[in-house]
């Protein structure tokens, strides 16, 4: 089946974002328009009209006369997304206490296990992973599809910055007791409490973080 234009350009945008997350494409390196459509073997079109979509999904800036480049996560951006993140994801653990039904909780419940079991044995891997499933589920329950859209658009930004707070001291099992928090309030529909436990937990995140630049400055510099 061939390939219409608007698939073609879709489909080289999630080729060069999957690039950039693995680190084929590091942050603030040049994109040569030339060298990517003959490494994709595509014209000019398909390859702009991609780029401007990771350009507005915040992936790439572009440059006047220039070009586009990989964008390079800040500290000033962290401080900026993180707030925004626990607000959102804050209303959605509040949603999703009033909407989720029993079976639901029971599917999350599994997860929970397993992240207590991750946590345990020191599988920090394994526990991002499932962090993320327990996340990307009271995403779902919260069934607001407008809260899931702007929440996926600034965890693209964040993934960019490749993040990796749980190597801060005693932080994976704060996280561990932070997701446990939001659960309870999930079970007991406690949807102020879900809420709350929900900003906490990403507020933590970022201060997770902090300590995680400063000790790898010190090192640096030491």
């Amino acid at each position: 089946m061939r390939l219409v234009p608007n698939s073609l350009h879709d489909e080289v945008a999630a080729t060069l974002r999957e690039q950039i997350f693995a680190g084929a494409l590091v942050p603030g390196s040049f994109l040569d328009e030339a060298a990517l459509c003959e490494r994709l073997s595509i014209s000019r079109t398909p390859l702009r009209e991609a780029l401007k979509v990771l350009t507005a999904e915040g992936l790439l800036r572009h440059e006047p006369r220039r070009g586009c480049f990989v964008r390079e996560v800040t500290e000033r951006d962290l401080d900026e997304i993180f707030p925004v993140i626990a607000l959102l994801e804050g209303r959605c653990a509040y949603e999703a206490a009033r909407n989720a039904s029993d079976a639901e909780l029971s599917e999350l419940d599994v997860l929970h296990e397993r992240l207590v079991r991750h946590a345990k044995a020191k599988r920090i891997n394994d526990y991002y992973a499932t962090n993320h499933q327990i996340h990307e589920a009271i995403i779902q329950l919260a069934d607001n599809k407008w809260l899931a859209q702007v929440i996926g658009d600034l965890r693209k930004i964040l993934k960019l910055a490749r993040l990796q707070q749980l190597h801060a001291p005693g932080r994976l099992e704060q996280s561990l007791s932070e997701h446990l928090a939001v659960f309870a309030a999930l079970k007991a529909r406690d949807s102020e409490g879900a809420d709350a436990a929900m900003r906490t937990h990403l507020t933590r995140q970022r201060e997770a973080l902090r300590a995680v630049a400063r000790q790898q400055k010190s090192r640096v510099m030491s």
